[in-house]
């Protein structure tokens, strides 16, 4: 099994809306629509490309060949400028298969030499098993329990806050 990580094209549109129509939700933003749309992969992938190696690292996660997943790592804002969110999703069927993994090392790598920040963080909730996993393998050190902080789908609740440095920071 051959892992990619590509940058996004207008070509890539239907694998992003195939992608996000079949991934797994419970874990996800719900800022990403439901159904996606052709013209939400579009609108998506021209900002990616508008802001990658700026604002972001923004990639798809191909296998043999086919969009599996998506993964970025994007800068904050103002005075967390420093600091940069990872986020990925990866079909259900190519889960469990180390592509995780193997991603989210492939993109802290680009990150860090890309965009001016000194660590990436991530939130996850609290019972996602296999994104805290897939952190700790890849040196993030857990950092602290957001209590009751998310609801979805009616239910509220906890985030583990993940945090990987580039190295000690002098300020």
């Amino acid at each position: 099994m051959k892992i990619e990580l590509k940058k996004w094209d207008i070509e890539d549109s239907k694998g992003l809306v195939e992608l996000c129509n079949n991934v797994d939700r419970r874990y996800l933003s719900n800022r990403i629509p439901s159904p996606y749309e052709e013209s939400d992969a579009l609108s998506w992938i021209s900002k990616a490309r508008h802001i990658d190696g700026l604002e972001g690292v923004f990639r798809a996660i191909k296998v043999d060949g086919k969009i599996v997943g998506s993964i970025s790592v994007e800068r904050k804002p103002d005075i967390f400028c420093i600091d940069a969110e990872i986020g990925y999703m990866i079909l259900p069927e190519y889960c469990s298969k180390g592509i995780a993994t193997e991603a989210v090392a492939a993109i802290c790598g680009s990150a860090f030499f890309e965009l001016p920040i000194r660590r990436i963080s991530a939130v996850v909730f609290a019972d996602n098993i296999a994104s805290t996993k897939v952190l700790q393998r890849n040196g993030f050190e857990l950092e602290g329990t957001m209590r009751r902080a998310a609801a979805k789908n009616e239910k509220i609740y906890d985030l583990l806050l993940f945090g990987r440095m580039i190295m000690p920071c002098p300020i």
